[in-house]
């Protein structure tokens, strides 16, 4: 992907990344994939995953939404398939594919992106309660326009709580450090663009997008696993090894969305059975 052209419209911040960090996430992530396939198969799922949310959430599908759709769709996003249960099951559905609707119908304006997640995020009340809303628009976006929108939820990088992959890899000591870049769109795709030309001077020349999420993916995967006890832990507690919880964060676990009475059967596609282990 090129970036060029939003580098020309916004503001970008300064990164002070830690080469050694991230060289480090990387062999992480080599290892662990190979236990599984390989990271081709993870890039491969990663893309299958992608088309699954373009064939949802494209400007030219999304009309035609219904709860049933979204609460499959829900599985591959972890964060938010525990908590959009009320979202599912009762009339406040049409809410949420309203809100939906504003997110992905404007066209492309770098400079109105946050404007955009803050909007849908206002669709709901501002409680601990409905930090998902959040991680929901980065997903949706993310995930139906990957060459627009670089990933943007939370465990990526939450300004107020100070946590997520940026902290992972800033350089220095961290626990002596507070970070200031704001959790917005010019910080994420930086990110992006860093990481990519780090992978490229490592030899990976294509599916840089998807690198960039494995990678990402794979060092706070590395933190959740270490640390326990953040926000993610509720989703994770099950996963005993790395790979557990990298399969858990990419939303390649095949885990259901959390609804009443478990009414939504399970994707019968095999869209990701080569990583389901339950």
């Amino acid at each position: 992907f090129n970036n060029k052209q939003e580098q020309s419209e916004i503001v970008l911040p300064t990164l002070e990344l830690s080469g050694a960090a991230i060289a480090h996430g990387l062999k992480l992530l080599f290892n662990n994939c190979e236990k599984s396939g390989g990271i081709e198969t993870f890039v491969e799922a990663l893309k299958l995953k992608q088309i699954a949310f373009k064939d949802i959430f494209s400007r030219s599908k999304i009309d035609m939404l219904d709860a049933r759709g979204f609460a499959k769709i829900s599985k591959f996003m972890p964060t938010v398939r525990r908590r959009i249960g009320p979202y599912v099951e009762t009339e406040a559905f049409m809410h949420l594919k309203t809100a939906l609707i504003g997110l992905v119908s404007p066209e492309h304006d770098a400079n109105k992106v946050d404007e955009r997640i803050l909007a849908f995020c206002a669709n709901f009340p501002d409680d601990k309660h409905h930090r998902w809303v959040r991680d929901l628009a980065a997903e949706v976006l993310h995930n139906t326009y990957p060459e627009l929108y670089p990933l943007m939820t939370r465990w990526m990088w939450d300004l107020k709580a100070n946590t997520g992959v940026i902290r992972e890899i800033w350089h220095g000591d961290i626990d002596k450090v507070m970070i200031t870049v704001p959790d917005n769109y010019a910080t994420f795709l930086q990110l992006r663009a860093e990481l990519s030309e780090y992978l490229h001077k490592e030899g990976v020349y294509k599916d840089t997008i998807q690198y960039v999420d494995l990678l990402c993916t794979q060092i706070y995967a590395d933190y959740v696993a270490a640390q326990g006890g953040s926000y993610l832990r509720a989703d994770f507690s099950s996963a005993e090894d790395g790979i557990g919880y990298l399969l858990r964060l990419l939303g390649l676990d095949g885990v259901k969305a959390k609804v009443a009475n478990d009414q939504i059967p399970p994707d019968n596609a095999g869209l990701l059975q080569n990583f389901n282990k339950g």
